[in-house]
């Protein structure tokens, strides 16, 4: 009896590494800042920490977590697809959506380049550290998964924006798993935050 309860566990340690790793670099995100820009801080927690952990403590190649091209074709053909599909829901929610004005009303300076890094940054943990050490292990499950801790960074952020996310992010995490790349996902990440910017605070329509 005791020996069931207490039988060892059948742990995956790479998943485990994935999962404490970008659970913590979100938590200490969250609690501190390490240069007064929001840009450069998610641009060091997203994009360089787990960069620097798959390179020195796991001992792989960047281009085993989507630091690649990947799939170019199939990459540009969605890519575009996306922006086309995506540039009118935008468009007629951020003109709509009075919280997406508020919110978004001062954020002009910081686009197009400031928020290069940042949303690259946001791209790599969840498309690129999260859904392909995750894959390896759960397969097409990873992308809800990873969807999840991406729906719950929105918290804060415009609640129609932070709803539309577990889905967004199950789309985002499908284009790179199809590519075997994050930079397709980020491009339209990329397209969709800077629009949605320039229309809920009238710079542009």
């Amino acid at each position: 009896m005791l020996k069931s309860i207490f039988s060892p566990l059948h742990i995956d340690r790479k998943v485990a590494a994935v999962t404490i790793v970008s659970t913590l670099l979100l938590i200490i995100y969250y609690y501190h800042d390490i240069t007064p820009s929001i840009e450069i801080n998610q641009t060091i927690f997203f994009l360089l920490v787990p960069l620097l952990f798959i390179i020195f403590v796991f001992r792989e190649s960047p281009r085993d977590y989507g630091f690649t091209l990947g799939d170019w074709r199939a990459g540009l053909i969605i890519t575009i697809g996306g922006i086309i599909l995506m540039t009118p829901i935008i468009w007629f929610l951020a003109k709509l959506d009075p919280s997406s004005q508020s919110y978004y009303q001062n954020m002009t300076a910081n686009l197009p380049w400031n928020t290069f890094g940042q949303i690259l940054g946001w791209e790599f943990l969840f498309r690129g550290f999260i859904t392909f050490g995750y894959a390896r292990k759960f397969g097409a499950d990873a992308l809800w998964i990873q969807a999840v801790p991406f729906a719950l960074l929105h918290i804060g952020k415009p609640e129609i924006e932070t709803l539309s996310t577990i889905f967004g992010g199950f789309a985002f995490g499908w284009i790179a798993y199809r590519t075997r790349s994050f930079l397709y996902p980020f491009l339209i990440h990329w397209y969709i935050f800077t629009l949605i910017v320039l229309v809920a605070s009238g710079t542009i329509g």
